[in-house]
């Protein structure tokens, strides 16, 4: 693999678990759609995601996700089990579009990059949405349910079609996280 092509494997992969951890199945979706219509190509073991079956299958997954995040019991209990599963489809993601590589590299990438990077993300969308519900008693919570699936959307679709933009755009996300709490630790009292 040309270290070009690497490069954007790469920033496609970790575009895909940024969106993972604001939706777990609609960039795995999204992926696979791609696939099915041959915009991307996936490493040789992860081509059975780029089938019909996993396209319906992954379809159905996303609209029960979508929509439970709406459903306030069924929103809860998506938040109790999001963060490992985001970590999980980040690790996906990333295995499924770096190829050509060595398999000790490609999976020590995909954990870290793709796993850390979704699990991460969807830590603070967790924190988020706890915030919000603290806050407003929920009544915010479709506004952040219906930001997170809009950006999911918009990092999935970046990501497949400008990885590197992608990046830029999950720097710019991290760089917006770090600088929400460092205004949030600005303004917390003193303890005596």
């Amino acid at each position: 693999m040309e270290s070009t092509d690497l490069i954007i494997s790469i920033c496609l992969g970790i575009g895909l678990a940024v969106a993972a951890g604001f939706r777990v199945f609609l960039p795995i979706l999204i992926l696979s759609a791609a696939a099915y219509f041959e915009v991307i190509p996936l490493s040789e073991s992860w081509q059975w995601m780029g089938s019909l079956t996993a396209i319906i299958t992954l379809g159905i997954a996303t609209v029960v996700e979508i929509f439970g995040y709406y459903i306030p019991w069924f929103d809860n209990l998506l938040d109790a089990i999001a963060i490992p599963l985001a970590a999980v489809a980040g690790t996906a993601v990333m295995v499924a579009t770096v190829s050509d590589l060595n398999p000790v590299i490609t999976w020590a990438l995909a954990i870290i990059a793709g796993g850390g990077t979704a699990a991460a993300i969807k830590g603070n969308a967790s924190a988020l949405r706890l915030t919000s519900s603290a806050t407003t008693g929920g009544m915010a919570n479709p506004i952040v349910a219906t930001v997170e699936t809009g950006t999911s959307t918009v990092m999935s679709i970046a990501a497949i079609f400008v990885p590197v933009i992608a990046f830029f755009l999950v720097l710019l996300i991290f760089f917006g996280i770090y600088r929400f709490y460092k205004k949030l630790r600005k303004k917390k009292p003193p303890t005596i």
